[in-house]
Parts: structure tokens; C-alpha cells; sequence
């Protein structure tokens, strides 16, 4: 494989179809508010966010901790103090007095931790450690990298309280000891937990934070770990619609309802630069660690910034910094310029200052989830050529022998293993219960995996649909189908120097054979699809009502039609405001936001339309900036859009759905392109079709298409 200038579909195995119906263009995430996302719990609930304030009832709760905390500090701690300084020495004594009288006096809302003297001695710093856990638990202790090599510096904190270490350390150390941990990594509605916080503390935050905005608070035993959701509620919007005609938007959106979408692995598996992770991933399972280190740092056009149509291009700070890095080899000067998001890179940068040339310490200095996330990708890269292949050799219409299903509760064979695996998706490791968001699995494998090969008998019995249908995530401890794709597997893997049965290195968590495997359902259909009313009485008066006013005015019955309660085609004039609504709208109406200004835009303007927060009005009152428009006001609308509705299974992709739809590539440049090309080149005339909007989708609902 060749690093490329950007990643398109085809590059990573994305290829087919289900349907053969013609697609049409539309313009997906024009602006924010047309891609929402619902988290959706292990309930079945969708989450809204309905409420910025911190429950009163929580209050009390929080007092009391509080009061608590203030009896046991308010006794006199000097014989600890001198204990202490016998222990270790009048210095750290006196640290200790210093922070001790801050917290008792409570003279700062913010009290920073202190740092006890460097030492070398590894039997001292236990009798530290224990002292702290027996005369002063309202502190807590670690310890830290000293002045040099050689020593060790303990710093003394305060103990905010909350969850036990026992209860929660696991989870802290699966999540890289953050404060905070959230189901999922979408832009929207999510659902986080955040440890050893008050729900009042929190809400103060939503009159400083700007992009983001909490509320429903709860207080819950446990954290949430990474995964930990059922699937998303995806509402899509589609501007600037072309088609032949609206009988052939309703019978994509009828088609992709109906059968769904091949279930692939979307661009953002692979990373939006020039290097996809499938790249990085391949590198690591060869062994090459260097080469997986320049791709990682390397100077790259994902780098470069794209100004309009015509792709005038301008260096960013990024790409200087990768440059100077490249040229000179300088880590401090590089850190100083890299932005802190490029974890990874700052990761190894940082690792390879204290280790210098140690080119595989530096790759594991990467956070667990996102050094693995590149294995991952490279065993998306194979099941994305794999599915491919199935469709076109298969068809998308039923199952065939040697078709690799999930079986309906049946006990199946056992999963053929390898070595037993000391790696992977064990849960009981560190990263464990991260099949969904990190690997993508849809069906782990156990010691009983409910996947079977399929044989002439199953054929005849009719048991199994093609929703069944699933392909494996290669590792140690899965099965592969019985015919022709499972050599894409092997093929490919042997085309880019990958021994998917034995690896040439020995360190595990870049072995292929290490990892379990899984498995992914080739086809999936989404659940609860807003495109035409499903209700039988729904469907009966729209008819009726056509059929009536239609023989008077069809303007009237146009009218009907037009205004769907769940999918719909809107149009609209002002391609700047929003065609659907997000939560914090929906709260906005009711109770006025204040905005935030974000730092260094001068008056806030620029991301305020962006935002979808409230601004303040001249007259001191407040309006919401995301209120959706109401195309039916809108006398000068000349555009179309299309508003769908879905739930899709955690690990799948929406945006694979949409390309069903459209029959379009989902990547950011091409939309960005289409984008470009409304705004200068096509005319206007072009962007609406004239005839038989009203009449065909009649004929769409008698025909039964939906």
C-alpha cells in the first residue's frame, strides 16, 4: 500500500451497493445542525438534553458532604505535622503546614497540590505513601518524575471524596486516569460521567464553557466506560437536493428503509490525512516501527489548509511544526509548535525526549485506546474489501453455503482458536468492553460463539436471512466463510507483507494473532427510519385527503403532502439557517442562554452562527441563533432538502446509510466540493426540478413504496 494524497472510498474496500436505483445529489453537513446525534442507553432511550439546571434535591446532598468536610478539618492537625517532619524533614514539614492551613481556612477556592523533596530512597517513599492513608486521609498522594533520572518526587493533593479506590480505580486506569468518561465521541447529546464532582459545581460551568453546554444531572454509582451504548439517533438533513425527480428521492429513501445498507467501516475509521490509520496499522503489524513513526510524524496534505474550489492553499501551523521537526530533529522546539489535540504525536515526541532512538517505547507511549485504534483500522481496511467482494460475487438478496450467520439462539460449534489470547478484547485487561467504538464488532468472540458456516441443510430449512450474514474481524479466535472471500482476507494481507495466522515480531499488542477477532454483520437496516409515515391510518387519510381536495385544487393537496410529520422534503431560501432543530433550541425557547464569547475571535461573531447557542440582543434580551426554519414562510425558498430520521447499532456509520441514499461518495471533500461549486458555478435554475412534485409522490404512497 502507498500513502496517498487523500482517502477516498475505494482506497479502503468501500465499493458496492445494495440497491440499483439511481442516487441524487445533496450536500450532507452543510452546516452543524444537519447532522444530529442522540445517544441512544442500554434502555432503549434516546437522550435529550431537557435541562441546563442542577436538580435542587442534589443540593443538599452536596452541602452535607460539604459540612462533613469541614468538621473533620476543623480540628488541629500540629501533632501530625510534627510526625511528619520527623519522617521527612523540616522542608516537606513545612509544605505540609502551608497547605494544610489553606484548606482549613478555605481562602482559596482552588488549592494546588504540593511537591515533597526529590528522593532516590524506593523504601521511603512507601512509609510517605502510608503515612498520608493513616492520619491524613482528607489527603491522597502519587508520585511523580523528579529533577532527574534517578529520583522520585511525591505530591500531596487534596481528596475530593466520592467513589472508593477499589470501586472505581479499574475504570479510572481503563480511561487514562481522566476526570471525566462518556459513552461515545459524538459532537452531541452524550451522556458522561464525571468523577468526584458536584452537579452543582458543574452547572456554574455552563456560563463559562463555549461549545458545549451540561445538564441532567444525576449522581450514579458507576462510570461510564467507553462503549457502553446501545447504537444513535441520527437526524441527517440533505441541502441543496437534485434529482430526476422526487419519485426517485422517495424510492431510494423506500429502498434504503426496506434493505438497508452494506454495513462498511466509513472514512472516519481511517482518519481524515493523507496517512490513513489502516497505513499506521499495517506498518505495526510488519514489525516496522520506524516506518509507523514517520507516518505518525511526517509532514502531510491532510495538513494543508483548501480555500474554496479552486484549492488555493496556505501552510497551517501544523504542517510547519511536522516540517521543522523533520528538518532539524528539535523535540523541544517541535512541542512548543505542535497544538495539543495531536496527542499521539506529542505522545511519542515526549517519549522519545526521555527515551531517545527507543522507536517502540515511543509508539506505546500512544493512549492504549488510540495506538490500537490502528491495528483496528487495518482490520476494517480487510472486512470493508471483504463485504465488498461478498456483495458482488453474492448479491445483497440471500444467503448461500459457506456464508459465514449469526445464529437465533441455537447453541453453534465452538470458534476455531489459535493460541489462547493474552491480548485483545479480554475484558479483563485494561482495554476491555471496547468492542463497539474501538473495533467495531457487532459479535465478540466466547468460549460459544453464536456464528455458524452455513450449510446445504440450512439452505433448505430457510432459518437464515441475509441479516444474518456476518464477516470476521481477523484475529486468534475466529472462523471464516466457507468460500471464495475468505481468500481477500489472506490475499490482501499477503499483498502488503501480513501473516494473518503467525506474526513476525513478539510484542503482542501489534500482533494480529494476539488480538481475539470478532465479528460484523455485512448488512444492517435502520431502525425506526422517518422517511414516510409507517402508520396504516396515517396512510389512509393522506390519501383520502389527496384524492378529495386534488379534484378541486391540486395546490391544496400539496399542501397535504408537503408537510409529513417524519421524513420530509423542505424548502428554503437561506442556506444559513438550520432545517432542524437541536435540544439546546428546543431549550432556548423556553429559558434564554447567555453566550460565551470564545477567546480570540474579536466580538465572538465568527462561530456565533455556527454555535447554535443564544445571543444577546441589542435591547439587552436574548434570541436563539439555531431556531430551525419554517420553509412554509419562506416565499422566496428555491431550494430543496431532505430530512430523514434513523437508529443505527453503535458500531455502525450513518454516513454509510446516506451514501446508500445518494449513491454519492460521504467524503469531506466532496461534499466540501459540492459545496463549492453552488456557490459559483451552478445556476440556480439548476437546484429545483418543475414538475410532478405533488402527483408523484401520491402515486409513491398508492403503490406502496415505503
Amino acid at each position: 500500500m502507498a500513502a496517498m494524497g487523500s482517502v477516498d472510498e475505494s482506497d479502503v474496500g468501500i465499493l458496492c451497493y445494495i440497491s440499483n436505483l439511481p442516487g441524487f445529489r445533496g450536500i450532507l453537513k452543510q452546516r452543524y445542525a444537519d447532522f444530529i446525534v442522540n445517544e441512544v442507553d442500554l434502555d432503549g432511550n434516546v437522550i435529550h438534553l431537557t435541562s441546563l439546571e442542577a436538580p435542587p434535591e442534589l443540593f443538599q446532598v452536596v452541602d452535607e458532604r460539604e459540612i462533613k468536610l469541614s468538621d473533620e478539618l476543623s480540628r488541629n492537625y500540629e501533632s501530625e505535622i510534627e510526625s511528619f517532619r520527623v519522617l521527612a524533614g523540616d522542608s516537606n514539614a513545612e509544605l505540609l503546614k502551608d497547605l494544610i492551613d489553606k484548606i482549613t481556612s478555605r481562602s482559596e477556592d482552588s488549592i494546588s497540590p504540593i511537591v515533597l523533596s526529590p528522593s532516590s530512597d524506593k523504601a521511603h517513599r512507601p512509609a510517605v505513601h502510608n503515612y498520608f492513608k493513616e492520619k491524613l486521609k482528607f489527603l491522597v498522594t502519587d508520585t511523580v518524575d523528579g529533577p532527574d533520572a534517578s529520583t522520585k518526587c511525591i505530591r500531596v493533593r487534596v481528596n475530593a471524596g466520592g467513589q472508593s479506590k477499589d470501586n472505581s480505580s479499574r475504570k479510572r486506569k481503563e480511561r487514562g486516569d481522566k476526570s471525566f468518561d462518556s459513552r461515545g465521541t459524538t459532537s452531541w447529546p452524550d451522556n458522561v460521567t464525571v468523577f468526584k464532582q458536584s452537579a452543582r459545581r458543574l452547572a456554574a460551568l455552563n456560563e463559562k464553557l463555549f461549545g458545549i453546554k451540561l445538564g441532567d444531572f444525576c449522581y450514579v454509582k458507576e462510570g461510564l466506560l467507553l462503549g457502553q451504548l446501545l447504537g444513535n439517533r441520527f437526524t441527517v438533513v440533505l441541502r441543496d437536493v437534485i434529482a430526476d425527480s422526487e419519485d426517485s428521492i422517495g424510492a431510494a429513501a423506500n429502498a434504503l428503509g426496506k434493505f438497508g445498507f452494506i454495513n462498511y467501516f466509513g472514512l472516519q475509521r481511517f482518519g481524515s490525512s493523507s496517512v490513513p490509520t489502516h497505513l499506521v496499522g499495517a506498518a505495526l503489524l510488519r514489525g516496522e516501527w520506524m516506518s509507523a513513526l514517520s507516518m505518525i510524524l511526517d509532514p502531510r496534505k491532510g495538513d494543508i489548509l483548501f480555500s474554496g474550489i479552486f484549492s488555493i492553499c496556505c501552510k497551517n501551523d501544523i504542517t510547519k511544526a511536522r516540517e521543522y521537526y523533520k528538518e532539524s530533529g528539535d523535540i523541544e522546539g517541535t512541542l512548543r509548535q505542535l497544538p495539543r489535540h495531536l496527542v499521539a504525536e506529542r505522545a511519542i515526541l515526549q517519549c522519545l525526549k526521555k527515551h531517545p532512538g527507543n522507536q517502540l517505547q515511543a509508539l506505546k507511549a500512544i493512549p492504549r485506546t488510540l495506538r490500537m485504534m490502528y491495528v483496528h483500522s487495518y482490520e476494517s481496511y480487510l472486512w470493508n474489501h471483504a463485504a465488498s467482494v461478498r456483495v458482488k460475487k453474492y448479491g445483497a438478496n440471500q444467503v448461500f453455503v459457506g456464508d459465514l450467520v449469526h445464529c437465533h439462539g441455537d447453541k453453534a460449534p465452538d470458534v476455531v482458536r489459535a493460541d489462547s489470547c493474552e491480548y485483545g478484547h479480554d475484558t479483563s485487561g485494561e482495554g476491555g468492553d471496547m468492542l463497539d467504538e474501538a473495533s467495531g464488532m457487532d459479535l465478540p468472540v466466547g468460549g460459544n460463539s453464536s456464528v455458524k458456516v452455513v450449510t446445504s441443510e440450512d439452505i433448505s430449512s430457510g432459518k437464515y436471512t441475509v441479516d444474518d450474514i456476518v464477516l470476521p474481524l481477523p484475529g486468534s479466535r475466529v472462523i471464516y466463510p466457507a468460500n471464495d472471500v475468505t481468500q481477500v482476507f489472506e490475499e490482501l494481507a499477503k499483498k502488503e507483507g501480513i501473516n494473518l495466522k503467525e506474526s513476525v515480531h513478539n510484542v503482542k499488542e501489534f500482533s494480529i494473532t494476539s488480538v481475539t477477532g470478532g465479528y460484523r454483520r455485512v448488512f444492517q437496516k435502520p431502525i425506526d427510519f422517518d422517511w414516510l409515515p409507517s402508520n396504516p391510518l396515517i396512510f389512509s387519510t393522506l390519501i383520502i385527503c389527496f384524492a378529495v381536495t386534488f379534484l378541486f385544487t391540486e395546490e391544496k393537496a400539496g399542501f397535504f403532502l408537503f408537510t409529513f410529520p417524519s421524513g420530509e422534503l423542505l424548502r428554503y431560501g437561506d442556506s444559513t439557517k438550520p432545517l432542524a432543530e437541536t435540544d439546546l433550541d428546543i431549550i432556548a425557547k423556553s429559558k434564554p442562554l447567555v453566550s460565551v464569547e470564545p477567546k480570540g475571535v474579536p466580538n465572538g461573531n465568527a462561530d456565533e452562527k455556527s454555535s447554535g447557542f443564544q445571543s444577546i440582543c441589542e435591547d439587552g434580551g436574548h434570541a436563539p441563533t439555531g431556531t430551525s426554519e419554517d420553509p412554509s414562510s419562506n416565499t422566496t425558498a428555491t431550494k430543496i432538502a431532505l430530512k430523514l430520521g434513523l437508529t443505527l447499532p453503535s458500531s455502525c456509520y450513518a454516513t454509510m446509510a446516506i451514501r446508500e441514499l445518494l449513491k454519492t461518495s460521504t467524503s469531506v471533500a466532496f461534499h466540501k466540493a459540492l459545496n463549492h461549486w453552488l456557490d459559483f458555478v451552478a445556476p440556480q435554475g439548476d437546484r429545483v426540478w418543475e414538475k410532478g412534485f405533488r402527483a408523484i409522490f401520491y402515486l409513491d404512497i398508492v403503490k406502496g413504496t415505503n
